[in-house]
């Protein structure tokens, strides 16, 4: 059996050079078609590859797993069956596909049930999300924000470098990529008054993030170390926390954002599984001060995880505005999860719990227009001609990202939002 990371692979369904869903990848999503209900599909090449009508045919029937796990809105009840199961269902799926293996490749009845044109479905949430936390992780981000707005020479607080800062978001406002939002709305404050006005925000902002899917629960009280971490994370998607920047400016203090992040955050439809990552583990920042023991981890624990940005305004073409890399994280994600629950807080299958801005140290991979545009002093250039400080009403921000080694291509797909005019 050839393992299913193994860069040699070569699938019997074409897939392109540059598509994001290899062999090696086979993420998972919900996705639905005008004939059918909410359902698990595994991405390969352009296609979706349908588990339970697969499940049904009998491909899986080594797995037991009940088909109802499959007929599913949600990943959920997938993902509690354990990394085990994860594993073993990846690894058939590889086997199925693996270009040597004539089981579904020679059965055309077969394959003209299970696939399915990725074109041709409808990608919805893939789990059902209890709570979302994001987090403040990105060192370049941070010190980009504190040498904005409070002095220079101390742009990180004190606590920056001793523990992973994060806040509560709002999950229900969470939503698949290609939903459309309105402008947000909520109390500003001019700098040339002395009272707060209310209205649309005028400095809508994307944040370019990274999230990861909790695969595992735990119970109150408890909490997971740095080395048990990875136990406990089922994949990673990408994600858009979109701001408000002058609502966050007059609201944050002293409990932080509110109304300036709540309206909307975007996340990628298919979640690549961290066992599919760990051929792009990478060194990251060493972390001085030296940080405590419960924080402490061994080996290489961040990801080389290339990223982008594109801002399409509507009727035109995309303008790149940033690469950035998930590489550089100065807290992992594994440090993440211990910090959240060192106190015992405890998480549920499918809690998300996002990365924070990744801005790289260089202008061009800072992951926000906040820094892109230097708090609008340095608009950027579109393509069209038109230029842009923040968001405008009708553009769309699209954030795309992969891996790459051996020739091997891992990708995530999109996070696409349009921004509409406040309702």
């Amino acid at each position: 059996m050839i393992k299913a990371n193994d860069p040699q692979l070569k699938s019997w369904i074409e897939v392109d050079k540059n598509s994001d869903f290899p062999i090696q990848n086979l993420p998972f999503g919900i996705f639905k078609t005008q004939s059918s209900s909410p359902r698990v599909g595994i991405a390969i090449g352009d296609h979706v590859l349908d588990l339970a009508v697969l499940n049904k045919l009998g491909f899986l029937k080594n797995l037991n797993i009940d088909n109802s796990v499959f007929t599913n809105q949600y990943l959920n009840d997938f993902i509690a069956l354990g990394k085990p199961t994860w594993r073993a269902l990846r690894q058939r799926i590889s086997d199925l596909l693996n270009a040597d293996n004539a089981e579904l490749r020679d059965n055309k009845e077969a394959r003209d049930k299970v696939l399915q044109y990725i074109s041709n479905v409808q990608m919805l949430m893939p789990v059902r999300v209890g709570d979302y936390t994001d987090f403040y992780s990105s060192i370049d981000h941070a010190t980009n924000v504190g040498t904005m707005f409070r002095d220079p020479a101390n742009a990180l607080l004190p606590n920056w470098k001793h523990l992973p800062v994060g806040y509560h978001g709002r999950a229900s406002s969470i939503i698949i990529s290609g939903t459309n939002f309105h402008r947000p709305k909520g109390q500003t404050k001019p700098a040339d008054s002395d009272q707060p006005v209310f209205g649309p925000t005028k400095l809508l902002d994307f944040e370019l993030e990274v999230a990861f899917i909790i695969g595992k629960p735990t119970e109150l009280g408890n909490s997971v170390s740095t080395a048990q971490a990875d136990d406990y994370i089922f994949g990673l998607t990408l994600f858009n926390d979109w701001s408000a920047r002058d609502i966050q400016t007059w609201e944050y203090v002293p409990l932080g954002p509110f109304l300036a992040k709540n309206f909307a955050s975007t996340v990628s439809p298919w979640i690549v599984t961290l066992d599919a990552l760990e051929p792009f583990r990478t060194e990251g920042y060493k972390q001085e001060p030296k940080v405590l023991a419960y924080l402490e981890y061994t080996g290489e624990r961040n990801l080389d995880i290339q990223l982008e940005v594109s801002i399409q305004p509507e009727n035109n073409g995309e303008t790149i505005v940033c690469h950035s890399n998930y590489k550089y994280m100065y807290w992992t994600m594994e440090q993440q999860l211990a910090h959240h629950t060192v106190n015992g807080c405890n998480i549920n299958i499918g809690d998300i719990m996002a990365s924070g801005t990744i801005s790289g140290p260089t202008p061009n991979s800072f992951g926000s227009m906040l820094e892109l545009s230097w708090r609008g002093t340095k608009p950027l250039k579109m393509n069209d001609g038109t230029e842009r400080k923040f968001i405008n009403d009708n553009d769309t921000v699209i954030i795309r990202g992969y891996c790459e080694k051996n020739s091997v291509r891992i990708g995530f797909g999109e996070a696409r939002g349009k921004v509409l005019p406040a309702n």
